[in-house]
């Protein structure tokens, strides 16, 4: 089986809005035209376009035939141009259909190893009403009825042969193949596999985009600072009084150190000491707010938000509870995001280990960063 898909966009698509046909304007940043030929990467594509249209269609360096006055004419010279050409079998894809999924061409693929003709459809759900002058005119059974999709597929001569046969004005391919006389099997459709039709759709494709499109970093961080002289600790950016201090080459504010690392991690760029080595003379006693607001910084020149982070204080004293809302204000105001995003919480090691022995304290923290 050798497949081809034929992409029919040579309509004008006047009720998209808008100065140019529906299948030119911008979805995403990019051409309509440009995210369905990406759905089809890796297959053999024929694009289908009106006249007007060649020069900026060549620009998508795909092959092109131009189509007719209608949909079943265009669809017919691209059948024609695919004759003694090794295909057998052929898809039929709505140029305005940019989000169709990877998972739904696969599933029309099996379909045609078994099937002459098939087609993906969703079933009516909702309640069907006949309308006149505004008002209901009266109910239909929706028992048995779909939702039509492309892409539809067929074997390239059984479907070259019908719309040869047939008198033209077929709403789509299926109308033509049965029209002939083909059995159409039904494939599983697709509720994102949007038509553009009117103004609204091209926002409602741009949702379905971003959210296939979503990045999501998780990022770890943990960091360890031994007690030594003095009489207060630094802990998520807030000065705790205590009968010890912490040891470090900065302030050693523990909590903030995972914290930064947590973010460095979510964006794959190593720890603290990659951006600020110890070895530095500069960064001797740094307040580490400098730090993680390094972090946060690139975070955002990458283009992606805290979605939340949560920093867990490891010892038995000085005690977190009394500080820890203000340790939250204070890591959110430093990154620049609202509170409800930031956790802070204390757990002892039940006496057991460096941080049981009171000769340290340890953190750790966990950021998520998704692309905004």
């Amino acid at each position: 089986m050798r497949i081809a898909v034929i992409i029919v966009a040579a309509g004008r698509g006047s009720r998209a809005g808008g100065e140019s046909p529906k299948q030119w304007q911008m979805l995403a940043g990019k051409p309509v035209l440009a995210h369905t030929l990406s759905a089809f990467a890796g297959m053999q594509v024929l694009l289908v376009i009106h006249p007007d249209d060649r020069v900026r269609a060549e620009a998508l360096g795909v092959p092109l035939v131009i189509g007719g006055a209608t949909r079943d004419a265009s669809v017919l010279a691209g059948l024609q141009a695919l004759q003694g050409t090794g295909v057998t079998h052929v898809l039929i894809h709505d140029g305005a259909r940019p989000l169709v999924s990877r998972g739904l061409i696969d599933r029309m693929l099996a379909a045609l190893q078994t099937h002459a003709a098939a087609a993906p459809a969703l079933a009516v759900t909702d309640a069907l009403w006949r309308g006149a002058d505004g008002l209901v005119a009266g109910t239909l059974d929706r028992a048995g009825l779909y939702r039509a999709q492309t892409p539809q597929g067929f074997r390239l001569d059984a479907i070259l042969a019908a719309h040869l046969a047939h008198p033209g004005g077929a709403l789509d391919d299926v109308q033509v193949a049965r029209d002939a006389g083909l059995d159409v099997m039904i494939v599983e459709g697709d509720e994102e596999n949007l038509k553009l039709t009117f103004p609204g759709d091209f926002a409602k494709g741009e949702a379905i985009l971003r959210g296939r499109d979503m990045d999501v970093r998780v990022g770890n961080g943990y960091d360890v600072h031994a007690f030594c002289d003095g009489d207060h600790v630094w802990l998520c950016g807030v000065k705790v009084p205590h009968g010890r201090g912490l040891l470090g080459h900065s302030d050693a504010d523990v909590g903030m150190h995972a914290l930064t690392d947590a973010i460095y991690g979510a964006l794959a760029l190593g720890d603290i000491g990659r951006h600020f080595p110890p070895s530095d003379p500069q960064w001797k006693g740094a307040a580490s707010h400098i730090f993680l607001t390094h972090a946060a910084g690139l975070a955002r020149e990458r283009g992606y938000k805290l979605s939340n982070c949560d920093v867990t204080l490891v010892c038995e004293r000085p005690k977190i509870g009394p500080y820890a809302l203000e340790m939250q204000a204070e890591l959110a105001r430093i990154m620049g995001v609202d509170g409800d995003r930031v956790s802070v919480k204390a757990t002892t090691s039940e006496r057991l280990g460096f941080t049981g022995r009171e000769e340290g304290i340890a953190a750790i923290a966990t950021a998520t960063l998704v692309k905004a």
